[in-house]
């Protein structure tokens, strides 16, 4: 079956604008998505105060990941039907200023049940921004640089890594949650002022029908790739979400020493993430995946051997550099398959990987609560190495599919 779709729209606004603006978008949709990182993180980040200061378990508190992750994975295909024919420049405005709004109102919310509810429809932001920023750059940028344009973008979610986790951290430690928040809805507002500047107007990826959501779930090798994503997330949020109380408790780690250790684990990832958008054009999506699950399920498997910080920092660097790359990937990855589909098949890659973080996030907690931190690393390695078997099966039915625009 062919996956080509509608032929390519005819020269519109942005064929006019593209040369001046595009560029300047892609630094702002880099911004949004360093945004949005910085927001879906800041509940990780700050765990420990929002634990103490919201009187509730740690195991509770990584609730607000968990349900926020529910809520970002069934709204991304959702919310993806729903906005299909709303300008890109207008559409992605809007739900960076949803998102700062959001964050703003939770930092004043007085418990943790008035919390919960503000900050799951704050994160619905995330659900439009993320997957329409990389359809939009995908269908702005010439066929032969879609690979790189779309990891390019998603260097925010590591840049996000590197500085808002490890900075969420220590104003969480030294500030409170409610400061961190504050923080998030801020920068999401003065994103929203520069995708609206520099976004051209006219990106309009094509709607997609009920004939394309066909295409997309009668490809087993498509859905297979999209449940490589749920996998990975699963096995990185069993144990990831629960760094900071981990850090704390375990290694006995200052707030200083917290941020550094998120801070670490950040500039790897960004590492990890430009040699990535630098290489998958020549290297493979398929090869760039499998590397980076390879990387993070090494470190999961060493994880009992880091029993001080110096220790933990050498663990935890492979995991760093696959984390972030291996979304990257995996996004392009899709887009590269089916350019027609990119819309659809992002959108389910999101949903997939914020899907993947609500079974991680509530499994861990779940053992937390019960037997503490002992099995999250075993649990979380059946999870990747089950993620690596899937990819490897679905590179081989790819490369079966005929070539597509």
């Amino acid at each position: 079956m062919s996956l080509a779709g509608p032929p390519a729209p005819a020269a519109s606004a942005v064929s006019i604008r593209q040369t001046q603006q595009v560029p300047g978008a892609r630094w702002a949709l880099l911004l949004g998505n360093f945004t949005m990182g910085c927001g879906v993180m800041v509940a990780v980040g700050t765990l420990n105060d929002l634990a103490r200061s919201l009187q509730v378990s740690v195991a509770a508190a990584g609730q607000l990941v968990a349900m926020a992750a529910v809520v970002l994975a069934l709204g991304a295909p959702l919310l993806a039907a729903v906005v299909a024919g709303i300008d890109r420049r207008r559409l992605l405005a809007a739900s960076l200023l949803w998102f700062g709004l959001g964050h703003a109102l939770s930092a004043l919310m007085p418990s943790y049940g008035t919390l919960l509810p503000v900050r799951v429809l704050s994160v619905l932001g995330a659900a439009v921004f993320t997957p329409q920023a990389a359809a939009a750059v995908s269908f702005m940028a010439p066929p032969e640089q879609r690979g790189r344009a779309i990891t390019f973008i998603f260097l925010g979610w590591s840049l996000a890594s590197v500085l808002g986790m490890p900075l969420s951290a220590w104003v969480g430690e030294a500030l409170g949650w409610r400061w961190a928040f504050v923080g998030v809805g801020l920068l999401a507002i003065g994103g929203a002022l520069w995708v609206w500047r520099t976004v051209p107007d006219g990106v309009r990826p094509a709607a997609l029908s009920r004939a394309h959501w066909h295409q997309v779930f009668s490809q087993p090798a498509l859905i297979a790739t999209v449940a490589v994503t749920a996998l990975s997330a699963a096995g990185q949020f069993t144990l990831s979400t629960y760094f900071a109380p981990y850090y704390r408790q375990v290694l006995g780690a200052s707030a200083a020493e917290v941020s550094g250790l998120f801070l670490w684990f950040g500039a790897i990832g960004v590492a990890g993430n430009v040699a990535v958008s630098r290489h998958i054009d020549r290297l493979g999506a398929s090869r760039a995946v499998a590397l980076m699950l390879g990387c993070m399920a090494v470190s999961l498997l060493l994880w009992p051997l880091a029993t001080s910080l110096p220790l933990m920092a050498l663990v935890i660097a492979p995991w760093a550099l696959g984390c972030f790359a291996s979304n990257s990937a995996q996004q392009a990855r899709l887009g590269l398959a089916a350019p027609a589909l990119a819309p659809a098949l992002i959108a389910l890659n999101s949903s997939a990987m914020y899907a993947g973080q609500a079974l991680g996030a509530t499994s861990g907690g779940a053992m937390v609560a019960q037997s503490g931190y002992a099995s999250l690393h075993w649990v979380g390695l059946a999870w990747m190495l089950a993620a690596l078997a899937l990819s490897a099966w679905a590179a081989r039915r790819m490369a079966g599919l005929p070539a597509h625009a």
